[in-house]
């Protein structure tokens, strides 16, 4: 199934961009929504999670991001207001009538869901991976290093966090400019808000990725969590069997 192609399908979101999701499986909706650099087919189809998944009786809805992907591309500052992605999230739901769904992402898409709950999803079960506390109370905490890395390209230092992130940009064949704008749609969402989450949470992190902070003090400051740790950092947990395997379990329980 990780190998199969699986086509994007199309929806016009709250201001009339063409955004894409992907879906496999059958069953009870779940949401996953990728990091950024990514996409869909990178995050959850290319290293076998969503297939997990979805063998576990799940249909398993993945969306392009704005600026990402399949998704519109747009170079105009405007259309990337605040919290745009998580308003591109809403019409995903309600273009697709989710009234009982599950929904989780990895990095990005973590925040995303968070920004999601703080404007009114209300989904069964929730997770955040590849997101620490500090990545959700505080957006702009990467934000001047993707901006560095987005300006610069070309220029950063071998082997460095940079030029691993523009190796990474290269593979995606992410537009620099539409990412940019991506970053200026990024809104914190404050401890108090994050304390009253209180939908069964799975936080699941790499080992060595406290790129965005630490999972474990999400996990401590959220009513009703449980962290689960994978093998790997920021850029490789991702790529681990070990991730959609948790994912499936505590979608399943």
């Amino acid at each position: 199934m990780a190998n199969s192609p699986i086509e994007p399908q199309y929806f016009d979101s709250f201001d009339g961009q063409r955004m894409a999701w992907r879906e496999v499986g059958e069953g009870r909706p779940v949401v996953l929504i990728h990091g950024f650099f990514s996409d869909a087919e990178t995050n959850w189809i290319r290293y076998g999670h969503a297939g997990v998944i979805a063998a576990r009786g799940f249909r398993v809805i993945m969306p392009d991001l704005r600026g990402h992907g399949s998704s519109a591309r747009p170079h105009d500052p405007a259309a990337y207001p605040p919290d745009a992605l998580a308003q591109d999230g809403h019409a995903l739901i309600a273009h697709l009538g989710l009234t009982d769904f599950d929904l989780g992402g990895y990095s990005l898409g973590a925040r995303t869901t968070s920004r999601l709950l703080a404007t009114g999803a209300d989904p069964r079960r929730v997770i955040f991976s590849g997101m620490g506390l500090d990545g959700l109370t505080s957006a702009d905490r990467r934000g001047g290093h993707f901006r560095n890395i987005l300006t610069n390209l070309g220029k950063h230092e071998r082997n460095s966090p940079e030029w691993f992130a523009e190796a990474f940009l290269k593979t995606t064949g992410g537009d620099p400019q539409a990412l940019l704008g991506v970053i200026d749609t990024f809104v914190s969402t404050s401890i108090e808000q994050i304390e009253h989450f209180d939908w069964p949470t799975l936080c699941v992190n790499g080992a060595d990725d406290d790129d965005n902070g630490s999972a474990a003090a999400l996990a401590d400051a959220l009513p009703d969590a449980r962290y689960v740790e994978v093998p790997g950092n920021h850029m490789s947990a991702v790529v681990k069997r070990e991730l959609g395997q948790a994912i499936a379990d505590f979608l399943a329980a």
